[in-house]
C-alpha cells in the first residue's frame, strides 16, 4: 500500500513539475513575442520615410527649411518655393489630385495640408496602403509653429523641428511686435481676381484676411467667409485705402491700371491715390517659415503709401 501511495505522489509531483515547466515556457514565449512586437513598433517609429510627397506649399517649404529635401519624391503645384523645388515632380493641384499622379512617384508617405483632395482620391491612396498624414491649416502664427512640429515628427527629425520652430517664433514675435497700432485704421481690400468685371474679394476665414490683420490693418470687406464676388456698390461702400493682390499676371488678375480704374475702385481712396500692393502669393498667403518676413514686408509697403 505504501508503495502505491509513493508512486501516486511521485506521479502528482511529476505532473505539477511538467505543468510548471509548461507555464514558465509559456511566459517566456509571451515575453519573446511581446519584445519582438515592441521592437518592430520601435523600428517602424524610427524608420524614416524616404519618398515623401508634400501637398501644400507651406509643408514643402518646411521640409526644405529642415534640410530634408532629399527625401522629396513629389510635391503639389502650389509648392513653388524655393526655386530648387521645380526639380521635384509635380503630382497635381492640392484640391484636384488624381491617384495616378501621386502614385506615379512611388511615395511611402504623403504629407498633406487639411483640405487636400478630392476626398475620393485620398480614400483611394489610403486603400493602396500609403501612409497619409494630414496637417491642420489655420491662418494664425501659432499654426505655423504647429505645422513645423508636425512635419518634423512625421519625418523623424523632431529636434531639428524644435530648433526651427523656436527660430520662427522669435521672428514672428519681432514682426508682430513691430506692428504697433498705427495701421489699425487702414482698410485693405484683397482682390483675388477680376472675373467678368466683378471683384473676387477675400472675406473672413481666409489667409488674406489674417495677413491683413497681422500687418496691423483691417480687412475692408467682411460679412462672409472665404472668397466671394462682391458688387461694385459693396466695394464703394467699403472705401478701401489700399488694394492688395498677388503678383500673378494671369488671365483674371488684371493690370495695375485695370484694377485702379475699375468702376468699383476708382472712386475709393485706394483708386484715387493709386494705392495698390502686390506680393508673391505663397510668400503672402502661405503661412510657412517665411511668414514673419511677409508680415514685415506687407507692413512696410502699407507704411510707404501713407494715408
Amino acid at each position: 500500500m505504501n508503495v502505491i501511495k509513493q508512486r501516486a505522489n511521485h506521479s502528482r509531483l511529476l505532473s505539477l513539475g511538467n505543468d510548471l515547466i509548461a507555464y514558465c515556457m509559456l511566459l517566456l514565449l509571451s515575453a519573446i513575442v511581446a519584445t519582438g512586437a515592441a521592437n518592430r513598433v520601435m523600428a517602424d517609429e524610427a524608420r524614416p520615410y524616404e519618398r515623401v510627397v508634400t501637398i501644400g506649399g507651406s509643408l514643402t517649404e518646411i521640409v526644405y527649411a529642415l534640410g530634408e529635401q532629399e527625401r522629396l519624391a513629389g510635391r503639389d503645384t502650389t509648392s513653388v518655393y524655393p526655386q530648387a523645388v521645380f526639380g521635384v515632380p509635380d503630382v497635381g493641384y492640392i484640391r484636384q489630385l488624381s491617384p495616378e499622379g501621386v502614385l506615379s512617384v512611388n511615395p511611402d508617405l504623403i504629407l498633406a495640408l487639411e483640405g487636400a483632395g478630392p476626398p475620393e482620391t485620398i480614400d483611394t491612396l489610403k486603400e493602396a496602403g500609403l501612409s497619409i498624414i494630414t496637417v491642420p491649416e489655420r491662418y494664425t502664427a501659432d499654426n505655423i509653429i504647429e505645422k513645423i512640429k508636425a512635419v518634423g515628427e512625421a519625418l523623424g527629425v523632431s529636434q531639428k523641428a524644435e530648433a526651427l520652430a523656436e527660430e520662427t517664433q522669435e521672428r514672428l514675435d519681432l514682426a508682430l511686435g513691430a506692428n504697433g497700432q498705427d495701421g489699425s485704421e487702414r482698410k485693405v481690400l484683397f482682390v483675388l481676381s477680376l472675373r467678368s468685371g466683378k471683384v473676387l474679394a477675400a472675406g473672413n476665414s481666409t489667409a488674406a484676411n489674417s495677413m491683413i490683420g497681422l500687418a496691423g490693418a483691417e480687412n475692408a470687406i467682411t460679412g462672409f467667409d472665404g472668397y466671394k464676388q462682391v458688387s461694385d456698390e459693396a466695394v464703394i461702400t467699403a472705401q478701401p485705402d489700399v488694394v492688395l493682390m498677388m503678383n500673378s499676371r494671369g488671365n483674371h488678375s488684371g493690370s495695375d491700371t485695370e484694377i485702379l480704374t475699375h468702376p468699383a475702385i476708382v472712386s475709393t481712396p485706394a483708386g484715387k491715390n493709386g494705392h495698390l500692393v502686390r506680393m508673391d502669393g505663397l510668400f503672402l498667403l502661405g503661412f510657412g517659415p517665411r511668414t514673419a518676413d511677409a508680415i514685415g514686408e506687407l507692413k512696410s509697403s502699407f507704411d510707404k503709401l501713407g494715408r
